[in-house]
């Protein structure tokens, strides 16, 4: 049986390739740019772009099972050809979003394709990647072993290591009681942003500074740095909503909507039977990354 994995090289997508490595299956790899892709050995790795669906075709060539990465422009006419190729179960990057309703075009639309192929499907939605403040908070440590950010100890939250996600992921893949299945994924604590800073610098063994600012300084601060900081700024920040819209200062959810994306949630140890990585975990996993 060959897997194959699309994202491969992303966040996720490398840790379901390496995870399914392990476990013993024939796996192979989606990848815009094969020569800089650094997968392990033994994957088949092609050259494809979900975005150009006609470039996947030979990838699905022999595959029974996908992980597909979202990108829902083409995602019917992905989910088509992997039919019509033979492919018989889909695995989804989704998004928490979904669950509680703040996404209702983009990852939506990907797990509608797949549900109305016909094919067998689990959807599995993570909310907050522990990874996502790492270009923001990385360079700021690097620099000045100092984080400048709002929120620092009235926001809790449970980001998930990017590695359980794709523990959930491959079992779905594996395991035929996912089947028809969405897992709404979360970490295994509530941690304040200070709460965070703490953890990498225990992890570097050293001191790690936490410096509150407003909200409009650290929009300044974010843009300031350029690329995926400066980007993701008023997302972050509050100052836009999910959805585009003029934010309301709390990163654009209500408070009873953020409470319930923040809380810890069951389906990962329901999915898994284990309990998810800390946050201390993924600081030790990503400690080179700040030195």
């Amino acid at each position: 049986m060959t897997i194959l994995v699309t994202g491969a090289t992303g966040l996720v997508g490398r840790h379901v390739v390496g995870q399914l490595v392990q476990a013993g299956e024939s796996v192979r790899a989606l990848t815009r740019n094969p020569a800089k892709a650094g997968l392990p050995e033994g994957v088949e790795v092609f050259q494809g772009d979900l975005l150009e669906p006609a470039s996947v075709v030979p990838a699905f060539e022999g595959v029974q099972k996908l992980f597909l990465f979202p990108q829902p422009e083409t995602a019917a006419e992905v989910v088509d050809l992997a039919k019509q190729a033979g492919v018989r179960r889909i695995v989804v990057l989704s998004a928490a979003a979904v669950t509680l309703g703040f996404d209702t075009d983009y990852h939506v639309r990907v797990e509608r394709a797949v549900e109305e192929s016909g094919l067998e499907w689990t959807h599995v939605r993570p909310g907050e990647f522990m990874t996502n403040m790492l270009q923001i908070w990385g360079p700021m440590i690097k620099e000045s072993r100092t984080v400048r950010y709002p929120f620092g100890d009235d926001l809790d939250s449970a980001p998930i290591h990017e590695a359980d996600i794709a523990t959930v992921a491959v079992v779905a893949l594996l395991e035929d009681k996912h089947v028809g299945k969405a897992y709404t994924l979360s970490g295994p604590e509530q941690l304040t942003v200070r709460g965070q800073v703490q953890a990498i610098a225990d992890a570097l063994n050293e001191t790690v500074h936490y410096e509150e600012v407003t909200r409009e300084e650290a929009r300044d601060i974010l843009k300031a740095m350029g690329g995926f900081a400066a980007e993701s700024a008023d997302l972050q920040l509050g100052f836009v909503d999910y959805d585009g819209g003029e934010g309301s200062g709390d990163q654009g959810y209500s408070d009873q909507d953020y409470s319930d994306l923040m809380k810890p949630l069951p389906d990962f140890g329901l999915a898994t039977g284990k309990t998810g990585r800390t946050y201390a975990e993924w600081a030790r996993d990503h400690v080179d990354d700040f030195r």
